[in-house]
């Protein structure tokens, strides 16, 4: 695991340049660095040491020197690969698995990405053709950033490292605060430093001549199909499988632990080892899930490191987190899972962790919606539609919301596992709200592309597309690395989501019970007490603690300052926190998500 960066074009200082571009990002790669400069193509790479610590130093070049490489990821399939390839006549120089793509790329070109296993985000420059080729694994596990300043085209693992490129001015991109405040994180393509783009998962570029052309090779689409008797075996066989090749290391493996199903499974599966978990005291005990975390202990050999989160700790943290995370995220969990990493980094320097299980096998409990609405099912669409929208302006009070839901076609009322303001919100939140894009429109492609899937495989979908890498991977890949740690994700699997995507409705929501054959496969392997354990996800008590100094003091600050006027109507933002501190309403996560923002506003455009 590590941290690439590098630009293609002249400009003066360009040592200076590139070595201010490795600092940035020097947190995700401290064991050692590596520079390559020749003509117009500069290279930087600072290296986490996992596999061939004694060899696996990059850039990397193939045998005749006509390719370099900087990558950051793992390849898990890497030996079978090699072994094909030596066959085909490539001579090997490392044991590593980055040389893999080397000579990957030189036999197979693009067609090397299909065949990789793995999370990966990788640059090789064709010296003969004056070419560069990067591309993102297929779900978006390691991250990619772009922008082209000045004639140069520039590149890096995370987009500080790109902000220290001379001739870029910073400027926020409004419309990725438009899509923020409904989704929680940065959706669009365009970060919110304008100018400045994520590399899509499942994509690669090609830079040539001064041209950049992106393209997608992998597309994440579920195509449910019945299943046969075989199905739990064989989901049990592509797991263990999955397993097996990501404990692949030179260096020892641990794994975070909830209490929730999808870590326990694998924190089993590695037998025995070191294990981590964070947790609320106090009166918040309840938040706390280092208690479940110690039941695998009694039937594993693992050792449990377990650490405690005050309200200090929490908000002492924000703002080098933001600082992290690069951009704006409402997500809570984020902090408690940067203090989770740092517990673990004083371990290890590898861990496994359990994203995408929840995407894949259906189990979050809002995919249990479909089923609970069908009650609904028998009153015409129409008079469904008017009876939310009559209930839409009633006071909030128990069944409300279960109206408003069964009126609205799901292409108008999900977007993901996080809907923080409505568009009508948004309007009247924003100062600057002309030409706002609903987000209804912002998915409407999306939802012509999955239109023949039933309503809870839709869901899945696009949490596939937009949570899944937008929030849960974005997090896990910048607070792990804010740690120097590596985190693998069996569950994000090529090959487990080939058997996944082909899974019905009924095999991950049955009964009302979520990830139904997911937990059957789980039952074989752990206790019932966590087999059949509700999701809780990472539960922070934010709500509370808003209520309660420094944090309610310190946010009605924020929501009256400056920065705050300039991007938002005051009186609405006070307007939400009045009626969150009297009680009437629940706004935390809204009130949460917009202070996300202006503290990150104030980390990278004013401190």
């Amino acid at each position: 695991m590590c941290g690439i960066c590098g630009f293609i074009g002249q400009n003066d200082n360009r040592s200076a340049i590139l070595s201010e571009m490795m600092n940035a990002i020097r947190h995700r790669g401290p064991d050692s660095n590596g520079i390559f400069q020749r003509e117009e193509v500069s290279l930087g790479f600072c290296r986490l040491s996992i596999i061939d610590l004694k060899t696996g130093d990059q850039p990397m070049f193939n045998e005749n020197g006509t390719l370099c490489l900087i990558f950051n990821g793992e390849i898990y399939n890497y030996r079978e690969l090699r072994e094909n390839l030596e066959q085909k006549g490539h001579v090997f120089s490392t044991d590593s698995d980055s040389e893999t793509l080397l000579h990957g790329y030189e036999e197979y070109g693009e067609g090397l990405l299909k065949k990789l296993r793995g999370m990966f985000a990788f640059a090789i420059w064709d010296f003969r053709r004056k070419r560069l080729f990067a591309a993102r694994d297929f779900f978006g596990i390691k991250p990619f950033y772009y922008t082209e300043i000045d004639g140069c085209f520039v590149f890096a693992s995370e987009i500080k490292s790109i902000l220290c490129f001379p001739g870029y001015r910073k400027k926020v991109n409004e419309k990725a605060l438009e899509q923020y405040l409904a989704f929680q994180y940065s959706a669009l393509r365009e970060t919110f430093f304008e100018g400045i783009f994520k590399l899509e998962p499942g994509c690669f570029l090609v830079y040539e001549n001064g041209k950049l052309e992106t393209q997608r090779y992998f597309t994440p689409d579920l195509i449910p199909q019945d299943m046969d008797e075989n199905t739990e075996t064989k989901l049990e066989s592509v797991l263990e499988e999955s397993l097996k090749r990501h404990l692949v290391s030179d260096v020892e493996v641990g794994a975070f632990l909830s209490g929730g199903i999808d870590s326990n499974y694998l924190a089993a599966g590695m037998k025995k080892g070191k294990t981590f978990t964070v947790g609320f005291g106090g009166e918040n005990n309840r938040y706390s899930e280092i208690r479940h975390a110690e039941e695998l202990k009694e039937l594993y050999p693992l050792e449990n490191y377990s650490r405690v989160i005050t309200k200090e700790d929490f908000w002492d943290a924000v703002p080098k987190v933001m600082y992290y995370l690069d951009e704006p995220s409402g997500d809570a969990s984020a902090i408690a899972l940067y203090f989770v990493a740092k517990e673990a980094a004083k371990q290890v320097k590898v861990v496994l962790s359990g994203e995408g299980a929840d995407e894949f096998f259906g189990g979050y409990n809002i995919y249990r919606e479909p089923e609970d609405l069908r009650w609904m099912a028998w009153i015409p669409a129409k008079l469904r539609r008017k009876i939310a929208h009559v209930t839409e302006h009633l006071p909030d009070m128990k069944g409300r919301d279960y109206l408003i839901r069964a009126g609205i076609p799901v292409e108008e009322r999900y977007i993901g596992n996080a809907h923080i303001f409505s568009f009508r919100e948004i309007k009247k939140l924003l100062r600057n709200n002309k030409d706002i894009v609903s987000t209804e429109q912002f998915l409407k492609k999306q939802y012509e592309d999955i239109s023949k899937l039933g309503t809870m495989s839709k869901m899945q979908q696009i949490d596939i597309n937009n949570w899944l890498p937008g929030d849960i991977l974005q997090k896990a890949d910048r607070m792990s690395m804010a740690n120097s740690l590596e985190v693998r994700v069996p569950y994000l699997d090529y090959d487990v989501f080939e058997l996944a995507r082909k899974l019905p409705e009924k095999a991950k929501i049955n009964h009302h019970q979520t990830k139904y054959l997911f937990r059957k496969v789980a039952a074989k392997r752990l206790p019932a007490q966590i087999v059949n354990r509700k999701k809780l996800g990472f539960p922070v008590p934010i709500r509370v603690w808003i209520r309660e100094e420094p944090w309610k003091s310190e946010i009605e600050e924020a929501f009256t300052s400056e920065t705050a006027s300039r991007f938002f109507h005051v009186n609405k933002l006070l307007e939400l926190l009045d009626k969150h501190m009297k009680g009437k309403q629940d706004n935390s996560r809204k009130i949460w998500t917009v202070y996300m923002f202006l503290v990150w506003y104030q980390v990278y455009f004013v401190n």
